[in-house]
């Protein structure tokens, strides 16, 4: 099932919403994009409780540490969503 968002269009006294779908290759496109940001989230985000708990004087506990990674990453994260939301605007706009 293709990604689809609506967009209002500009220029009318009523918003008319306008359907705007991503191709299979865009979704994709996206889907590895939002994969790749999130990989580094999540690694910035361990390093981040890493430099938290030692600051604190914490000990860095494995599960501690991912625990607090994931609490960051969730705070942070791009979700594949997002990325596709942005091109199917991107294309809204350009037309």
């Amino acid at each position: 099932m293709a990604f689809s968002k609506s967009f209002p269009k500009k220029g009318t006294r009523y918003p008319e919403w306008e359907e705007v779908y991503l191709t299979l290759e865009e979704e994709i496109e996206q889907e590895k994009l939002s994969r790749k940001e999130n990989i580094n989230l999540m690694k910035q985000s361990i390093e981040d409780a890493k430099s938290i708990l030692t600051e604190k004087k914490l000990k860095p506990y494995q599960s501690d540490v991912i625990n607090m990674a994931i609490a960051l990453f969730g705070k942070t994260a791009s979700h594949q969503i997002y990325w596709k939301e942005g091109k199917a605007k991107e294309k809204f706009d350009n037309k």
